[in-house]
């Protein structure tokens, strides 16, 4: 089990296709602070139909995107 399943189980259930949150929000549903394994587990997300977008280390906010391709 990931580190981060928390996470992506979030961002599955959303119901949206994409949208922001800080690096606060993601400790906060993660139960685990945002450290640079993220970097490397983010890919974790596709198997869920999303991936992470764009990084902002400057406004620390991490974007997630629905992945084109997935038909859930």
């Amino acid at each position: 089990m990931s580190k981060y399943e928390k996470l992506w189980n979030y961002i599955e259930e959303s119901g949206m296709k994409s949208f922001i949150l800080t690096f606060d929000e993601i400790a906060k549903i993660a139960e685990v602070p945002l450290d640079h394994s993220f970097l490397t587990c983010k890919k974790e997300l596709e198997e869920f139909g999303w991936k992470v977008g764009k990084i902002s280390m400057k406004n620390k906010i991490v974007a997630f995107e629905k992945s084109e391709n997935d038909v859930r």
